[in-house]
């Protein structure tokens, strides 16, 4: 498939058909991810990969959604087969900044005036979504709420120096039954693009 048609493609899926994802599409989902930039190729980010019944059932508890739930978002996410939870180290760019390389003596935050380490791994959760559309399949990111990542992390034993950024339900794409994404409620914007100077907006 060609890029501009990946792009293109690349939607919110909510729903998935019941047929396991070969793993060998998982592995490059996540190859790709590491291809992402990084700050000082501090490469501070990780993914959980959860494809079995058990990992899956465990995850949708701990991030808060009962068993006996149901609604319409839960019900069609709770059917992908595969969730990759991409995770943001915060110490491996502070530590990474403070080698000699570098120039920096210390691993002081108020020299990070933006969070790189969730920009860089956002970045890699896109690579994952678009690898998705490249395969045929489909693909949505969503947030972990805040009060629920503790239980998240005793779950899955990851460590305190990791942050989920989000997570990423993957599977074969059904059409949306349950409540319609934003997209489907908002036009998109065409004015966010300035030339030379801001307030000069290039409408393509």
């Amino acid at each position: 498939m060609e890029f501009r048609e990946v792009v293109r493609r690349r939607r919110m899926v909510r729903r998935y058909a019941d047929a396991p994802v070969d793993p060998a599409v998982v592995d490059r989902m996540v190859e790709h991810a590491q291809r992402a930039p990084t700050a000082g190729f501090s490469q501070g980010w990780a993914f959980l990969v959860l494809d079995s019944p058990d990992d899956l059932a465990l995850f949708w508890e701990s991030t808060g959604a009962d068993p006996d739930a149901s609604n319409g978002w839960l019900d069609g996410m709770r059917t992908a087969p595969v969730v990759i939870v991409p995770l943001a180290c915060k110490d491996a760019y502070l530590d990474r900044y403070a080698e000699d390389d570098k120039g920096w003596t210390d691993r002081a935050e108020d020299r990070w005036p933006v969070p790189y380490w969730y920009v860089d791994t956002g970045m890699a959760a896109l690579l994952i979504l678009q690898t998705a559309v490249d395969e045929g399949l489909g693909a949505c990111f969503f947030g972990i709420p805040g009060e629920r990542v503790d239980a998240f992390r005793t779950a899955f034993g990851v460590p305190d120096d990791h942050t989920p950024v989000g997570a990423i339900t993957v599977g074969h794409r059904l059409a949306d039954t349950g409540a319609a994404g934003s997209p489907a409620r908002r036009e998109r914007r065409t004015n966010l693009v300035h030339r030379g100077r801001w307030g000069t907006t290039v409408t393509p």
